[in-house]
């Protein structure tokens, strides 16, 4: 008569090698790879599932095992460190992932039990209780209260108030928003520069209104050196920059 066995189920095959190292009371970052390898199979033998999906997890786990075991048995590789690389390292970052949600899973489980013990009550109380607010004797409130009392406050108000001023962002007030349009600055630019024919980089910032106009002026006459309808040009150091039109490239 055969004998029924009843195999555990695994979320995976992490799950299972999790399983099998706990099992085995093995160092995780010392993994008898060979031990491990023949239980896995053994286990691979024993499922009864018609997922293939399923399976071809657990098929895969099972040929990445014995490629480890193979190079185990090889010479190691060495790093760049010169250090020797062990085959098992891999799959050690990956149980150790998997274990860390595994436990993080069932602290929510755990976490989640306990809420569903918690009960509330809705209050009950009458609603001229929740309602009722104390109330305010202003002659009490005021007693002793003069002028010069009334001021004192008041000037410690005002100096909280100019506490919470920031020292370094109050002093440039209302920053506004340039509005330039690109193309319309990029045309005239170049129409300056093709009626004069020759002109002076310093002149030409100096008919921009605003720092963002010099800033557009600037990446302007970048574009149009970038296209070849301009040159730029310096005779000596700290001699004024010229800037000459050109046919386009």
């Amino acid at each position: 008569m055969a004998i029924t066995v009843k195999l555990q189920a695994f979320e995976g095959p992490l799950d299972l090698l999790l399983h099998l190292i706990e099992k085995n009371k093995v160092d995780i970052y010392d993994i008898p790879i060979v031990e491990i390898t023949r239980q896995y199979l053994d286990y691979i033998r024993q499922m009864e599932t018609d997922d293939m999906d399923i399976m071809s997890e657990f098929l895969v786990m099972a040929s990445t095992l014995v490629d480890i075991k193979c190079k185990m048995l090889l010479p190691r590789e060495v790093n760049e460190e010169g250090e020797e690389e062990d085959p098992r390292a891999e799959l050690v970052e990956k149980l150790l992932e998997y274990k860390m949600y595994k436990y993080m899973s069932f602290e929510l489980r755990d976490r989640q039990i306990d809420a569903g013990r918690n009960l509330f009550k809705k209050s009950t109380l009458p609603r001229e209780i929740t309602e009722y607010r104390e109330p305010v004797d202003c002659a009490r409130l005021l007693e002793g209260m003069t002028l010069s009392r009334l001021h004192a406050v008041f000037r410690d108000i005002v100096k909280k108030q100019e506490d919470r001023i920031d020292p370094i962002r109050s002093r440039y007030g209302r920053i506004e928003k340039d509005e330039i349009n690109l193309e319309e600055q990029s045309a005239y630019i170049e129409s300056c520069i093709r009626e004069r024919g020759r002109l002076s980089f310093r002149e030409l910032l100096r008919k921009q209104g605003s720092r963002m106009e010099i800033i557009v002026a600037f990446l302007v006459i970048l574009e149009l050196m970038k296209v070849g309808r301009i040159q730029i040009r310096q005779e000596h150091i700290f001699d004024e920059i010229i800037i000459t039109y050109a046919k386009a490239a």
